[in-house]
């Protein structure tokens, strides 16, 4: 973003929140219809709503950042790209696998096979590629989906720098050339590059391009210092992710450890008390009791939790080997005491975790905390791998809830306001994607609104015309001028809007489900998205809620206009409704388009692979 449109786009940001707040203040303070306030105060409120997160987006677009070209990539560094698989078809990673293995950078590409596919073994030994999957520490243990199959080839692998790429997503040659001069700043974390789909038509029914986010949202929050990492397309230092995966094991044993020694010492002071004054077992117990209480004076003294875990260990087999004529139930006692603090996480195949484990957007969430250890990230805006965006709006839509619950997962579970370490601004960047689900809420008040009115007469504002218009639509048009503005050039501006109004049941879905995970430990599966040819035939069942609505506004419309002319309404609800009626439609009609799109049938490997790219070139030394 130039300093012209910055500049542009500050004077309207300013206005925004002017025009923005005499409105809402005005709603809340003059117009709420009291009779009716069981729809007149979530009107109210889902507008605030929509009030906040435009002053967020306008806070986020103050700062949008252009960076110049980086310094050129420094020869001899160390580079691992990673290419993450499922159940994806042989030929989309064979493709992904080509273009990896012919970055010019020096580097080693390696197939992460989660799938443990022979003919994916054999086909990476062919293109001279190396092959991970996982290996038996891993049988009957949490498998952590993308995250712990990134995890897993972290531990089996060794270079400065890792790049990752999903199943089909082919990088250009100059890939790491263009982004690995930035880790010349020692503080930066991560590159991040745009996510494009060459699959994608002009008119992208389906909204998967999301121009406006990899590019001046991105800019935004990279001016902020919090571009996110987005899962693929992105380079990362692996000083920085071992460094976090530290952090995280030394954070989670450390409350698990001193709720432990707590635990443990009442345990053994009523072993104590039932063993009795002239019981032989109480000098061992007592024994056991003084090592209990020096560690918890050692964690109140700030000692290391793992040192104190280690040494409460080592006390108690003293006092195993000062007594070895106890009775085997107290040796068993006693053993308990020492696994309270084990800290080794033998439950988990890895004890240490770099890529975050805690939710299915494992990016946003290991940035976060990258972020909040001070590490830095840059967004790099310029198009260095091609990938395959869902060909269908079932697809589309199950790769949107994932996204969704796992990041309300992350704001239920882990909200940024309350993450030491991130500054006011990182906290916002990362508080206006999460807090942008909750639209789903606001988009039902917005459609029960007008349908009310016209079936049951009631209007939830008290206003007068000219009063409305006067403070509503400047507040509307600068923020439509700023959504124009900021987005200048980037495509789907108007299908963003569409989507994130109508795909308003996902949106529940995935915020109620979130919360279930988080507050009842429900459990949320991992679904990879389908790359697989889809049905030509028109499915309207994953938009049933959106037609439903589209029906009720549209009859509801009609009771409306039936109920005016007989001089049952008053003309300015009326009328206000029905042009509210009108943009709820237009919003909601872009999932009947996508219910409609079908993509015209391509072979993509065959732009990509020809019978002589399966040479016999050396492959990296591979593990298993």
């Amino acid at each position: 973003m130039g300093p012209a449109r910055l500049f542009a786009v500050r004077i309207i940001s300013i206005l925004v929140v002017s025009f923005g707040c005499a409105y809402i203040f005005w709603r809340w303070s003059d117009t709420i219809a009291w009779s009716a306030w069981w729809i007149a105060i979530p009107l109210v409120i889902a507008e605030t709503y929509s009030l906040s997160e435009s002053i967020l987006f306008a806070f986020m677009m103050w700062n949008a950042r252009e960076r110049p070209a980086p310094p050129m990539a420094r020869p001899g560094l160390t580079v691992d790209v990673f290419i993450t698989t499922y159940n994806e078809p042989l030929e989309l990673v064979v493709r992904t696998a080509i273009g990896a293995r012919d970055v010019r950078y020096p580097h080693n590409t390696w197939i992460l096979d989660d799938g443990d596919r022979e003919e994916f073994r054999i086909a990476a030994a062919a293109l001279g590629v190396g092959y991970l999957t996982r290996g038996e520490e891993w049988n009957g243990r949490q498998r952590h989906a993308k995250a712990g199959n990134i995890n897993n080839a972290l531990f089996l692998t060794d270079a400065e720098f890792v790049a990752i790429l999903d199943a089909d997503q082919v990088p250009k040659p100059e890939f790491l050339d263009a982004v690995l001069g930035y880790f010349d700043d020692d503080a930066v974390a991560f590159v991040q590059t745009p996510q494009y789909f060459w699959n994608v038509p002009d008119s992208d029914p389906l909204g998967s391009q999301a121009e406006l986010f990899y590019g001046p949202i991105q800019q935004g929050k990279d001016g902020w210092g919090a571009a996110f990492f987005c899962g693929s397309n992105a380079v990362l230092r692996r000083e920085a992710l071992m460094a976090l995966g530290l952090r995280t094991y030394s954070r989670g044993a450390d409350p698990q450890v001193r709720r432990a020694i707590r635990d443990e010492w009442a345990r053994l002071e009523g072993l104590i008390n039932e063993a009795g004054h002239g019981s032989g077992l109480r000098i061992p117990l007592e024994d056991a009791l003084d090592v209990v209480r020096g560690a918890r004076r050692r964690l109140r003294r700030g000692a290391p939790v793992g040192e104190v875990a280690f040494e409460l260990r080592a006390g108690i087999h003293d006092v195993l080997d000062s007594h070895p004529w106890l009775p085997e139930e107290v040796v068993d006692e006693l053993h308990k005491t020492m696994d309270s603090v084990e800290v080794s996480r033998i439950d988990q195949a890895l004890a240490i975790q770099p890529i975050n484990t805690a939710t299915v957007t494992e990016d946003m969430a290991t940035a976060m905390h990258l972020h909040a250890m001070g590490w830095e990230s840059v967004y790099h805006h310029e198009v260095l791998v091609e990938g395959l965006a869902p060909d269908d709006l079932a697809t589309m839509l199950g790769q949107r809830q994932r996204w969704a619950t796992g990041s309300m997962q992350v704001f239920f579970a882990d909200n940024p306001l309350f993450q030491s370490g991130l500054t006011f601004a990182q906290r916002l960047m990362y508080l206006a994607t999460m807090t942008s689900y909750l639209n789903g809420f606001a988009a039902v008040v917005y459609i029960a609104a007008p349908i009310i009115y016209f079936t049951l007469g009631v209007f939830p504002m008290n206003a007068y015309p000219l009063d409305f218009f006067a403070r509503f639509i400047p507040f509307f048009v600068c923020c439509q001028l700023l959504f124009q503005v900021a987005g200048y050039r980037s495509g789907g501006l108007w299908r963003g809007q569409q989507m994130s109004f109508a795909l308003f049941p996902i949106w529940i879905s995935a915020t109620l489900s979130a919360a279930a995970a988080v507050f009842f430990r429900r459990h949320i599966s991992f679904s990879v998205t389908s790359k697989e040819q889809v049905d030509a035939r028109v499915d309207y069942r994953p938009i049933i809620p959106q037609i439903v609505a589209m029906v009720a506004l549209v009859a509801s419309s009609v009771v409306g206009i039936l109920r005016w002319s007989h001089g049952d309404a008053e003309t300015f609800p009326t009328f206000l409704s029905l042009g509210w009626v009108g943009l709820d439609l237009l919003l909601l009609s872009s999932v009947v388009r996508a219910a409609h799109y079908r993509p015209t049938p391509t072979d993509p490997v065959d732009q990509y692979i020809n019978g002589s790219v399966l040479t016999n070139s050396p492959a990296p030394q591979r593990s298993t």
